[in-house]
Formats: structure tokens, C-alpha cells, sequence
């Protein structure tokens, strides 16, 4: 059997073992875990990455843990905004959605985007247009309403401030988390995929949309370098394009994975304060999973390897 490969991300930033509880600890590796068998039980049935890829995102989307689907922060006007990206290595096909609502798994509608319709982004009213279109799966507002999600809400209008997920020492214990989870995968047919899903900034205003949903920012899949999945600072990756970066520098130059990933990462996103990290896969089953924060929530796994969890430094 060819080789498949698997990585996800939960988040990256200021995350300590100094701060965790042991029981969220074991909350967030438990959540990891889940995402990571969802994706690899299709890669090891001879499925392919796209699957994978999504089905690893919606496990993370259902989990009020990470910043995507029913854990989605609150905007100003105390709604759930969501943003979520996926695409083919294959044949460059992408699809994604940004600032929509109530639906409960984003990832799963950017890709009826990306195969059912000639777009490859849509945006607020008319994603939700098209979501009712393909019989999209929606929830309530109360599906979303996660307590400690509405109490960061409160905390940062008290300030006005605009966080990216966890800042506030009453929240986390002062970590400051990129809210955002991702997937990128290799099939045993050699294609290559990546996913991201966001619930965006806390007390984000004027329908501010990050990296996540953007192609060749915060996602990018290509079967002649590498798939990725980006999370941090989401102005500093789009101006970077980070994602696309990476896929550049093995396509142009001819730099290997691990190479394309510490230059863009903790060389080029370093300089213009860009902090965070990202997951990525080449074709030939090859993972890194590089961040400049404090931690990065993660996983990887592939047909030759036991499962790997990290989440500090």
C-alpha cells in the first residue's frame, strides 16, 4: 500500500503547560485525538485526502473546545461568525465561506462550493443562499451559545478591545490562542488536500475576515509541492500569503518542505511581528508543523508512523 499522511491544527499562541489544568489538557488532546482518527479512518479505508481533510475539520467544529463551528467566538453584535476554506491538490479546485452563520460545519459547505458551484468564494447572505441551495446542515443560535465563548464577549467590550480568541487573563489563564483548526492531508493515491475553519477574532467588528477563508493565505493544496493550514495573527498572514509561500519557495526554488516552512514561518513572519504557526504535507508524506508562539495545538500521523499530540513549545 502507498503511503498516506495526516496533520491538524487546533490554534496557536501563548499556551503554557505552566497554565493548564491537567483536565483541560487532557480535554484539548482528546479533541485532537478524535479529529486526527476522523481523518485517518478514511485515509486507511483507500478514501481520499479531500475526505479526510473534512472530516478531521468537522470533528474540530463540533467540539466547543476550538474557535470553529459551535465554539465560534462572538462578534460585537453578539453573533457567530464563520469562515472556512478547503482545497484539491488534484486539480487546484478550492471552495470557501466567510462570514456566515448558523451553519453548523463550514468546512463541509466550502466544499459544496467548491463542487457545486463555478465560484470559488462566497460571502455572508448569499453563502447562506447557496447553503439552503444544497441542503446545508443548519443550528440554532443556541447551538452556538458556549458560555465561557459569551463571557470573552462581555470581557472585551469592557475595553473595546478586539481579541484573538484568548487575551485576557480572566479567560485561559492569559493565554492568548489563534482560535482556528485545520487539516492537510496525503492519500494512498497521492493527491494532497488542506482545510481551515475559523469562528474569527472575539468582538470582531465590520464583518472583519481573517487568513482562513482565503486561498493561498490561510489554505493551499498542491500535488506538485504540498498542502497547508495556517493559524495566527490573520492581517499579518494574508499580507504574507503565507500559505501559497510555502508552496512557492519548494515549487520556484526548490526548497524542501522543512526548508519552505522555517523561512516563511520563523524567518519572514517573524520579521513583520507575524506570530503563529502552520501544519503542512508534501507529496511524498512528509509533515512539519512549525509555529514562533508559545504552542500550537496539534497532531500528525501517517501510514508508517505511531500518532503524534504536541501542544507546547
Amino acid at each position: 500500500m502507498n503511503k498516506y499522511a495526516i496533520a491538524i491544527h487546533g490554534g496557536a499562541g501563548t499556551i503554557l503547560k505552566s497554565t493548564m489544568t491537567p483536565e483541560k489538557e487532557t480535554a484539548y488532546t482528546s479533541g485532537l485525538r478524535n479529529a486526527i482518527e476522523a481523518g485517518e479512518a478514511i485515509l486507511k479505508a483507500g478514501g481520499n485526502a479531500l475526505e479526510a481533510v473534512e472530516a478531521a475539520v468537522k470533528s474540530m467544529e463540533d467540539n466547543p473546545l476550538f474557535n470553529a463551528g459551535k465554539g465560534a467566538v462572538f462578534t460585537n453584535t453578539g453573533k457567530n461568525e464563520m469562515d472556512a476554506s478547503i482545497m484539491n491538490g488534484k486539480d487546484l479546485t478550492a471552495g470557501a465561506v466567510a462570514g456566515i452563520t448558523n451553519i453548523k460545519n463550514p468546512v463541509s459547505l466550502a466544499k459544496e462550493v467548491m463542487e457545486k458551484s463555478e465560484h470559488v468564494f462566497l460571502a455572508g447572505q448569499g453563502a447562506l443562499d447557496f447553503a439552503k441551495k444544497v441542503n446545508a446542515k443548519f443550528e440554532s443560535d443556541d447551538y452556538f451559545f458556549v458560555q465561557m465563548r459569551h463571557d470573552q464577549l462581555l470581557e472585551a467590550k469592557k475595553t473595546d478591545g478586539v481579541f484573538l480568541d484568548h487575551t485576557e487573563d480572566k479567560f485561559e489563564n492569559g493565554e492568548k490562542k489563534f482560535g482556528t483548526v485545520g487539516a492537510v492531508a496525503l492519500d494512498i493515491h497521492g493527491n494532497i488536500a488542506a482545510a481551515t475553519s475559523t469562528g474569527g477574532m472575539t468582538n470582531k467588528k465590520f464583518g472583519r475576515i481573517g487568513d482562513s477563508p482565503i486561498i493561498g493565505a490561510g489554505t493551499y493544496a498542491n500535488n506538485k509541492t504540498c498542502a497547508v493550514s495556517c493559524t495566527g495573527h490573520g492581517e499579518l498572514f494574508i499580507r504574507s500569503v503565507v500559505a501559497y509561500d510555502v508552496s512557492c519557495l519548494m515549487e520556484y526554488k526548490g526548497l524542501s518542505l522543512k526548508e519552505a516552512c522555517d523561512l516563511v514561518v520563523n524567518d519572514k513572519l517573524v520579521k513583520i511581528g507575524g506570530e503563529g504557526g502552520l501544519i503542512a504535507v508534501d507529496s511524498q508524506g512528509n509533515i512539519e508543523l512549525p509555529f514562533n508562539s508559545e504552542g500550537m495545538y496539534r497532531a500528525k500521523k501517517t501510514s508508517e508512523s505511531e500518532l503524534y499530540i504536541g501542544i507546547y513549545k
